[in-house]
């Protein structure tokens, strides 16, 4: 391998239109072709993940009112979602700095990832301030915030797991839309499998602090590994500019216990030696899934993300023929992204394909292959998917286009995130 190839000598490939970029789906399909390519042969791989993140947060600056109206502000809410104020308490300056988590909610349906998605579309968001004992209301766009950044205190973990109850009845959780039934009667996934970022630089060789990268469609850099992070099973914290997001990869998910955020981040993983190739050819099969017990997520035994992602649909399809308009219709009920409605049809935009539906409509109107994993010889179904390949697919090819456009340009990391 030459010794020279380095960030710099990529860029400088990318700026004449001469860089070889694949998306980690094109790439993962020529290992399993056994086509020829080499490290000298590939200069980057696009990786990405969309996911569930819990640990994704918003911080707003937000003009209330003219200048002295009110000293500082006590509390906070955003479509009734409760906001922290501060740190800055802006004095007398009539705005509002706050700090969102992407886990807040206004009511079991309608939480921060919703929030997130509907000021990114640009919708109207009614701001209520409380003052000492005055109410200030003022409704506001993605236009009048000073500042919006996304950040995530763990996001893209190298790998997740699946959940399952291996006890009778019926668990609420944030794993599951309807409660995880048991015993070992269905599953729940999440992961990205062999497209994320961090299952092809899982050494994090060039994933570090400072590199650029991709957060729901919009430039956005690594500020670090976050929490709960460790070497044998890393994640990053992340920062990107919401004026720029595209609320495609993003929004909220009702589980059966509150609302969650989803988040998408992709990442460019230059080729810059054999090591970096090498752990770039990692497949679904190689990428163990842990299965943890709802009740204590421990995990008891382990899978692979063939399972999940191998011979399975991608995307969720809707018969519209078999669609009887039921009296209560279970899967308007409880689609967690809302994407079906009887009035309406079925909106593939908010779509997550998460595979819920399938299970919920008697009539079989949602159809999918969502595969199963076998756990003490028994074929578990999976009923839910908390991640989404196919926009995580899509995430990795809009990322490839910008930088094979010479609009993307890598990044040497400042720092690395293990020492």
């Amino acid at each position: 391998m030459d010794k020279r190839r380095t960030i710099a000598r990529i860029n400088a490939k990318i700026k004449k239109g001469e860089a070889v970029v694949f998306t980690a789906e094109e790439f993962k399909q020529i290992v399993r072709n056994e086509e020829p390519a080499t490290a000298k042969s590939v200069d980057v791989v696009t990786c990405a993940t969309c996911a569930i993140m819990s640990g994704t947060a918003a911080i707003l600056s937000i003009p209330i009112a003219e200048r002295n109206e009110f000293e500082r502000a006590d509390k906070v809410w955003l479509n009734d979602i409760p906001a922290f104020p501060g740190p800055c308490p802006n004095e007398r300056l009539g705005i509002v700095d706050v700090f969102v988590y992407g886990t807040a909610r206004a009511n079991h349906v309608y939480g921060g990832g919703h929030l997130f998605r509907e000021i990114v579309e640009g919708k109207q968001i009614e701001v209520k301030v409380k003052a000492n004992d005055r109410i200030i209301e003022r409704k506001i766009s993605k236009e009048d915030l000073q500042f919006a950044r996304m950040i995530t205190t763990r996001s893209a973990f190298k790998n997740y797991m699946a959940f399952v109850n291996p006890e009778e009845g019926e668990v609420g959780s944030i794993f599951s839309v309807t409660g995880l039934k048991g015993p070992y009667k269905e599953i729940s996934v999440t992961g990205s499998g062999e497209i994320n970022p961090l299952e092809n630089d899982p050494l994090l060789k060039t994933i570090g602090v400072g590199t650029k990268i991709m957060v729901n469609g919009a430039t956005g850099y690594v500020i670090g590994v976050g929490t709960r992070s460790s070497e044998e099973k890393p994640n990053l914290s992340v920062i990107a500019d919401m004026h720029e997001m595209d609320a495609e990869f993003m929004g909220g998910f009702v589980t059966s216990t509150s609302p969650e955020c989803i988040t998408s981040i992709a990442v460019p993983v230059p080729v810059i030696n054999e090591e970096v190739f090498s752990n770039l050819k990692i497949r679904d099969e190689a990428v163990k899934l842990p299965i943890a017990d709802i009740h204590d997520r421990i995990p008891f035994i382990e899978s692979n993300y063939a399972a999940v992602w191998q011979n399975t649909d991608l995307e969720i399809q809707f018969d519209a023929d078999k669609c009887v308009e039921c009296d209560a219709c279970e899967v308007e009920k409880r689609c967690p992204t809302n994407a079906f409605f009887k009035s309406k049809g079925f909106d593939e935009h908010k779509c997550f394909n998460c595979g819920a539906c399938i299970f919920l409509c008697p009539e079989g109107a949602f159809k999918g292959n969502l595969g199963h994993i076998n756990i003490y010889d028994k074929d578990v179904p999976i009923t839910l998917r908390q991640s989404n390949r196919s926009k995580a697919n899509r995430l990795a090819r809009k990322l490839k286009n910008l930088i094979v456009e010479k609009e993307f340009l890598l990044t040497e990391p400042v720092d690395r995130c293990f020492k």
